[in-house]
């Protein structure tokens, strides 16, 4: 039974993250945001090309996706007594992350996974997400590098929970150690072409006002039919 209930969350999750609400909104703003900055589709490009208010609810979107993707079977109605939810969960989290990253309904032209692995985190590793957050928030602030702070928050995920496990008890006790380790992995390896800009100094940094400085081309205009 516990099998069964894996390949569910496991699709669903993937099926879930891979809406592809940055597409989505920018196309409906009438933009095209694999030609524009990054070419990234999440919501850091949405915001600096397509404005301040979408690219947050974009944010919003793609952390409810992650959110969503861990817990939806513990809803009564669907599953009525999961075995294993905590297993669940975190097997939802790695397809919601993979499903943003790989998105079916994007030609798997996905975002770097921050957003959505931040919601996933909510729902079952609400600490490490917390202390994840500090860590990102003060390297943001301090430096205006999203990359630099998205980065750091994926390494700081596996020391956290790993020290958060040396307190619990019980066998198994380490699998969600293993669970933050590819996330953070991942997370480094989706950002890689950032991180080499940043090493040689061309990284840019953000700043207020750029989704207000910063328009899209005209080549990533998308017409009006």
């Amino acid at each position: 039974m516990l099998e069964l209930e894996v390949i569910a969350v496991l699709l669903v999750g993937y099926l879930l993250g891979s809406i592809p609400f940055a597409v989505i909104v920018a196309k409906r703003s009438g933009v095209d945001v694999y030609s524009v900055g990054s070419g990234n589709p999440g919501a850091t490009n949405v915001l600096r090309y397509v404005g301040k208010g979408l690219g947050r609810i974009v944010f919003a979107l793609d952390l409810l996706k992650g959110l969503f993707a861990t817990c939806w079977f513990q809803l009564e109605f669907l599953i009525a007594s999961p075995n294993d939810p905590e297993f669940l969960g975190l097997c939802g989290m790695i397809a919601s992350v993979a499903g943003h990253s790989f998105p079916v309904f994007a030609r798997f032209r996905g975002g770097k996974g921050v957003a959505t692995t931040m919601g996933a985190l909510l729902g079952v590793m609400p600490a490490a997400m917390a202390v994840g957050l500090l860590v990102w928030g003060g390297l943001f602030f301090s430096f205006r590098y999203v990359s630099l702070a998205s980065i750091a928050f994926g390494l700081s995920l596996p020391i956290t929970v790993f020290f958060g496990e040396l307190l619990s008890e019980g066998e198994g006790r380490y699998s969600k150690v293993a669970f933050a380790a590819l996330l953070g992995f991942w997370i480094l390896v989706r950002h890689r072409s950032n991180l080499s800009r940043l090493l040689a100094g061309e990284e840019d940094k953000f700043s207020s006002s750029q989704s207000n400085s910063r328009k899209p081309p005209p080549s990533s205009v998308i017409p009006s039919p």
